[in-house]
Formats: structure tokens, C-alpha cells, sequence
């Protein structure tokens, strides 16, 4: 059998690798599966890793590389004791301590790992078009994030894709730096509450576009253009723009954790806030894969903190008494 960790933390993005900080701290040689780089959920580093200026993340005043931030994150959690390794869980049994985690084949009756406590911090992955240049465009025009990246686009012209309150929270709030906002719609009525609507619609800055659908997003080093085709009459437009925000919706990396651990209807843990316990006990979460509401990295660092300080004073409690 494997040997039994203390604690085993499932993801590495901000919130997983401030666990693991301090975790290691704490001397709880905590055992970090970042992702595997080849996976479009649960990748090293998360979301920050598709991203390139950060310019919001306190302590950086002229900014930081996306990945470079993740870098000094994983580099000081190694520097404290963190073991790191570049997998991804395939699997886990929390029914009963140790629990069990698996890599790879997940058919496999040994567990690859096991665990007296688990932070998981898998995070979260937005919803894409699925469209060419779509994700080499990240963070050259293409966003997922308008609190993020809505600085950049400081009196350029801006697209923002969805109908939910979602988008037009992002759409507002993008209206406060663009020359202008197109909301580009699939449908010709709005999934948002009726307050977001009014709000949006009452902006000089905001205009809709119904029955509309991106087909094609054009640009070498940088968005230049989309590509549109209107859904009911089948006519192909062009539209100029500098920015595009696709705000469709986010999905949590919590398909391994089904049947184990309780969920909200739309997929993301349930925490018991303001701690980061689940629903089983000596299991905590902390970052997007729990946060639904603020998806921001300094908020997932902050709970990740909170995940390895819950999980420090329970093993204190339960196990090493």
C-alpha cells in the first residue's frame, strides 16, 4: 500500500499552491498533483496560465506574466517542503480514511495515493466557443474575464458573447474603459434579470446584437475582426473590434468528486463558509472549484489559505492528538 499523507492537494492554481504554502509552513509536507499540461481541465497552474498581464494582483505594480505569477507560486510552495507532481487525479474514494486518489487508470484496484486530509482546488474552466484561434488569442484580445482584462481596452471597441447576467455585468462594467460595447446575443430575448437588462440597455455605450452567432475570429498577432452570421436570415456580417469577451457561462473541474462530495445545482462544492469543510469530514475546498460568485485569483489565494489552515487544525484535532 502506498504511504498515508497528511495532506494531498488536488490542483495547482493560485488557490492550491497557497494551500500548499501553507500547508508546508505548518510541516505538513503536503503532496501537490498539479494537473497534467496536456489536460483542457485541472492544468498546472490553472486559469492563469492562459493569461498574460496581470495587472490586479496586489504587489505587482507594473504587472505580471500570468504564467510567470504561477511560477513564484509553485517555486515558494517547493521551497517550504511542497512535493509536486505533474498528474491528475483520476479518481477518489472518501468514504472512509484514508482516503484514496488515483491517477491514470482509474480502474486500478490500488490507489496511486492516500490521505488523512484533501484540499481539492481543481478550479474552474470557462465555457468556449470551440472556434479557431479562439484559445491562441487568449490574452491577445480574446478575455474571459472583464474585471481582468477590461483595462486593456481603454477607448477601443469591444464584443461581449452571452445574454446572461454574466455578460451584461461584464458588458457594464467594460462600458467604464471601451468606446463602445456590442452584446452579441444567439437569441432575441435575454436570459439576465430583468434589473441587468434595464441597466444594460439604458447605457449610451451598449449595443445588441440578436440572433447573432460568431463563426470566425480573425487576427495574426491580435484580434482584429469577427466574423458573424445572423441565425435566422443566414446573413454574414463583419465587426470591427479590439477586444472579445465571451461571457457563456463557467464550468467547476468537479466530475471526479460526483457522488463524494455534496454539490450546488450547477456543479460547483459545497463549502461550509465562511471554513472551507465539505460535506465530508478532513476534506476541505478552497478557490473557483467552490467559488461561483467572485472567480478571482487573489480570492482563490485567500481561501487557499483558509483550506490549509482548516486542514492543519483538524489534523491537529482528529489525528495527531
Amino acid at each position: 500500500m502506498p504511504e498515508v499523507h497528511d495532506v494531498v492537494i488536488i490542483g495547482s492554481g493560485p488557490a492550491g499552491l497557497t494551500a500548499a504554502i501553507y500547508a508546508s509552513r505548518a510541516n505538513l509536507e503536503p503532496l501537490v498533483l498539479e494537473g497534467e499540461p496536456s489536460s483542457t481541465s485541472d492544468q498546472p497552474g490553472g486559469q492563469l496560465m492562459l493569461t498574460t498581464d496581470v495587472e490586479n494582483f496586489p504587489g505587482f505594480p507594473s504587472g505580471v506574466m500570468g504564467p510567470d505569477l504561477m511560477a513564484s507560486f509553485k517555486e515558494q510552495a517547493q521551497r517550504f517542503g511542497a512535493k509536486i507532481e505533474t498528474v491528475k487525479a483520476s479518481k477518489v474514494d472518501f468514504s472512509e480514511r484514508p482516503f484514496k486518489i488515483w491517477v491514470g487508470n482509474a480502474e486500478e484496484a490500488e490507489p496511486t495515493y492516500l490521505a488523512q486530509s484533501v484540499i481539492v482546488s481543481t478550479g474552474a474552466q470557462s465555457v468556449m466557443l470551440g472556434l479557431d484561434r479562439e484559445m491562441e488569442l487568449i490574452g491577445h484580445g480574446v478575455s474571459t474575464c472583464a474585471t481582468c482584462d477590461g483595462f486593456f481596452f481603454r477607448d477601443k471597441p469591444i464584443a461581449v458573447i452571452g445574454g446572461g447576467d454574466s455578460a451584461l455585468e461584464e458588458a457594464t462594467f467594460l462600458t467604464k474603459f471601451a468606446s463602445s460595447v456590442t452584446i452579441i446575443h444567439r437569441r432575441d430575448e435575454l436570459r439576465a434579470s430583468k434589473i441587468m437588462q434595464d441597466r444594460a440597455m439604458a447605457n449610451d455605450k451598449i449595443t445588441f446584437m440578436w440572433d447573432t452567432e460568431v463563426t470566425e475570429i480573425i487576427g495574426d498577432q491580435a484580434l482584429e475582426k469577427l466574423k458573424l452570421v445572423n441565425n435566422k436570415t443566414n446573413e454574414a456580417s463583419e465587426l470591427e473590434v479590439s477586444g472579445l469577451f465571451i461571457a457563456i457561462g463557467h464550468r467547476p473541474n468537479t466530475d471526479i468528486f460526483k457522488g463524494q462530495l455534496d454539490m450546488k445545482d450547477n456543479g460547483y462544492l459545497i463549502t461550509d463558509s465562511p471554513s472551507s469543510r465539505t460535506s465530508v469530514t478532513g476534506v476541505f475546498a478552497c478557490g473557483d472549484v467552490q467559488d461561483d460568485i467572485y472567480r478571482q485569483a487573489i480570492t482563490a489565494a485567500g481561501s487557499g489559505c483558509t483550506a490549509a489552515i482548516d486542514a492543519e487544525r483538524w489534523l491537529e484535532a482528529e489525528v495527531h492528538s
